[in-house]
């Protein structure tokens, strides 16, 4: 059924005006509550680093059982159970998030890694529905800084046309990540989880700039920090300066409770599991000592909080 609406003419809002009047007595009526405000977005959410301003721009979630295949490698189900069931989590199965970055400053609108796109099922790869929540379109992206290569940080740079998502960005990725990149054969970008590898290479090619591992990227804006192990040219990225800067961290933790309780086991992701397992450990003393806004890219959404430690360990702060 079509609902026709007109519009109310001066005349008719005098009567109405009146006849409301006279009906309370020529005094105004009781307050009306004011509607509850609507819940936070789960897809987009902004806040501050400094003079930047951020998007947590959620891409959608991964989904694992626990069957410690990929967590707790060399562990029981049992055992992961255990550290999950006394954070009031499912036991039988661990859950991430995938929420890239926006940052807006002086001009540039950058987002930190580019998502599944079609790597990971109909689970992930929603990144263009939240960019454009935020009211950003894709060709408004100036630059996109690469953490590493597995297949939910970089399928995202194509499109299902085969064209590149990000028509006007500058790709931005580590030279030694850059040229493994290159290297890998199918068989291998399938263990990484690039399902689109050739087309990745190809498109992207003219776009990328290359950097050293932990060095400027953008001087003032964004510094690489190297995290090893996890890929051969696997960076963090310190964003801004100072007391008001946000470590992205990448994929130097994966879950908000295994990465921080038990941050020396194993995740089948880390090609170095012994450098992942004593880099991870190093990043999360440095972050809780010194108190350090993180953006995790995995945790749950919007990934933006802090890592305290206690004596069981490291716990994840979500910032409210």
């Amino acid at each position: 059924m079509k609902i026709r609406s007109r519009t109310v003419g001066p005349s008719l809002w005098v009567l109405l005006a009146a006849g409301l009047a006279a009906c309370s007595g020529g005094q105004p009526g009781p307050q009306q509550e004011a509607p509850p405000p609507a819940p936070p977005s789960q897809t987009v959410r902004q806040f501050t680093i400094g003079a930047m301003t951020g998007f947590a721009l959620r891409d959608g979630d991964l989904e694992f059982p626990n069957d410690n295949k990929v967590f707790g490698v060399g562990h029981t189900p049992a055992e992961v159970a255990e550290v999950l069931a006394a954070a009031g989590l499912p036991e039988d199965k661990l859950t991430l998030s995938l929420q890239p970055l926006l940052v807006k400053v002086a001009g540039r609108v950058m987002l930190f890694d580019a998502g599944a796109g079609r790597n990971m099922g109909e689970g992930a790869g929603r990144l263009l529905d939240s960019l454009a929540e935020a009211g950003v379109k894709p060709e408004d992206v100036s630059d996109v800084f690469i953490s590493h290569l597995h297949g939910d940080h970089v399928g995202g740079l194509v499109n299902a046309e085969g064209n590149a998502t990000f028509p006007n960005a500058t790709v931005r990725i580590s030279a030694p990540e850059w040229d493994a990149l290159r290297a890998m054969n199918a068989r291998t970008a399938a263990n990484y989880g690039i399902q689109n590898h050739r087309d990745v290479v190809n498109v992207i090619a003219p776009s990328v700039a290359t950097f050293q591992p932990g060095g400027d990227v953008l001087p003032g804006m964004v510094r690489a920090v190297e995290v090893k192990g996890h890929t051969p040219g696997h960076s963090a990225f310190r964003i801004g300066t100072g007391a008001n800067s946000l470590l992205y961290v990448g994929d130097s933790m994966h879950h908000h409770v295994v990465s921080l309780q038990k941050p020396d086991w194993h995740i089948a992701f880390d090609g170095d599991a012994k450098t992942g397992a004593a880099s991870r450990a190093a990043l999360l003393e440095e972050l809780a000592a010194g108190n350090q806004r993180i953006y995790a890219v995995h945790f749950p959404f919007p990934g933006l909080g802090r890592i305290q430690k206690g004596d069981a360990g490291f716990t994840w702060v979500p910032e409210q």
